[in-house]
């Protein structure tokens, strides 16, 4: 599938502003004088799911099933 435009659903767009303003508040609460960055790779895999939920859902629109 291409770089084409996904269409989420009005409760996966919520899903997804809500990780993505946890991931900005992990940002500001890392002060990187430690030397640590903060792992935010369990919200971005969230971020994915939803995301390739609405690629099947958007297949499964195309091949008609």
């Amino acid at each position: 599938m291409s770089r084409e435009q996904l269409r989420f659903t009005p409760g996966e767009k919520a899903q997804i502003a809500w990780y993505v303003a946890r991931m900005a508040k992990r940002g500001l609460a890392d002060d990187r004088q430690c030397g640590g960055r903060v792992d935010q790779s369990d919200l971005q895999r969230k971020v994915e799911r939803i995301e390739e939920q609405a690629r099947r859902r958007a297949e499964k629109a195309r091949t008609g099933k």
